[in-house]
């Protein structure tokens, strides 16, 4: 596992990837960009085009994309990460590294759930948020951004509280339902104290998913109000279809799907989002680590499921993971253009697939092969050891 920083050259860092056979933008309006060269400087995308038309001169890392498909880094909207690269839930080491073989290169915590003895003080639950952010602020297992420091709020939390986390940094709340507050006025107050200092929030949709947590139907999720309906299709269990319609004509917020729910109910909620023109609100995660397990492919399979079963075209899912995901979220990385974040995950169709091309192979409901991953313009990894082979995969020329 890469946990080291990178050893950064004297003057700018500049990296070329040229040769590329499709470029996904991660953006719903235009997903596919007619472009085979990406130049980044410090992390920073500086030019998408032609390679006759931009300029790459003075490269310190040039990649030969060798005609696969350049996507932006993918985004896990839901995980629950505990400390650096270990979970308790399944007492792995090594989740968030195979994740990223997984073309995953940003994470949002939706709480640090999982800690064996979770306060839920309101002293030790700000302390618990606070630290998971400065850790994993300082931290990035294998270069893999994790935005964390998710609180569980509890009853007795005051407007006081929610000032005090955003001073100290904290962006998110947990899910809410987790802890104490399962009602939809306490939910909503506490919401507004969070949406005025700038913390975006979460709620738990569906039937318990552990000890501790409870049921949150559709009108809780409603009165809630909370900016992302986290797991509308269940973590694990579903709301019934009717529910899960109200919401989505309900409210204007996030709708989540998740791998480790209920698969029919995300395709149900993708219908309702595609029959109202609102794909923009649909997003992924995998809710993991969870009692299911990890699953490092687990974005991936959530793309080829909605694509190959819900018959959306691929490039259109893979912009569930990447720019949806970055514009709810708030993110500077999800989208291919210039001054975005240069976190780039490379992709082929899996050797012997029926597909072919990427496209046609994942919409057929095959796994892409990940060849490379790059974050802030450094490579993370290469040929994945998790996804089916690539059939063509990039080279690092220089640098």
């Amino acid at each position: 596992m890469a946990h080291d920083e990178p050893q950064k050259p004297a003057g700018p860092a500049k990296l070329v990837i040229r040769n590329i056979g499709l470029l996904l933008s991660g953006k719903l309006e235009a997903p596919i960009l007619d472009a085979d060269t990406v130049v980044a400087v410090d992390g920073r995308i500086t030019a998408v085009g032609r390679e006759k038309d931009v300029d790459t001169e003075g490269a310190t890392t040039v990649i030969d994309a060798h005609g696969t498909t350049l996507a932006p880094g993918l985004i896990d909207s839901h995980v629950h990460p505990v400390i650096g690269d270990w979970t308790p839930r399944q007492n792995q080491i090594g989740w968030i590294d195979s994740s990223l073989h997984g073309g995953v290169t940003t994470m949002i915590s939706a709480g640090e759930v999982h800690l064996p003895g979770r306060p839920r003080d309101v002293i030790g639950l700000k302390a618990l948020a606070v630290t998971a952010q400065r850790s994993f602020s300082a931290f990035r297992p294998s270069g893999v951004k994790i935005h964390a420091g998710a609180p569980v709020i509890e009853k007795e939390m005051e407007e006081q509280d929610f000032k005090d986390l955003a001073a100290a940094g904290v962006t998110l709340l947990g899910e809410i339902g987790l802890g104490g507050v399962k009602d939809g006025p306490t939910a909503n107050r506490m919401v507004g104290w969070a949406r005025k200092y700038g913390i975006q929030s979460t709620i738990h949709t569906g039937g318990p998913s552990i000890p501790g947590s409870g049921l949150i139907d559709k009108d809780v999720v409603l009165e809630t109000d909370a900016d992302v309906v986290g797991h509308i299709n269940g973590g694990h269990t579903a709301l019934p279809d009717g529910q899960i319609r109200c919401i989505c004509e309900g409210c204007q917020r996030g709708l989540e799907l998740v791998h480790n729910g209920n698969e029919r109910a995300a395709l149900f909620t993708l219908r309702t989002a595609r029959e109202m023109g609102q794909l923009e609100r649909v997003i992924l995660g995998t809710d993991a680590p969870a009692g299911s397990g990890v699953q490092p492919l687990g974005i991936l399979r959530m793309v080829a499921m909605l694509s190959s079963l819900g018959e959306v075209p691929a490039e259109t899912a893979f912009c569930f993971a990447t720019g949806n995901t970055a514009r709810m979220r708030k993110l500077d990385a999800g989208i291919i253009e210039p001054g975005w974040s240069a976190d780039f995950v490379f992709l082929d169709t899996a050797q012997h697939s029926a597909g072919t091309s990427l496209l046609e192979s994942v919409q057929l409901g095959d796994l892409p092969g990940v060849g490379m991953t790059v974050i802030d313009g450094v490579v993370r990894s290469q040929r994945s050891r998790n996804t089916p082979p690539a059939t063509r995969v990039p080279v690092v020329v220089k640098g």
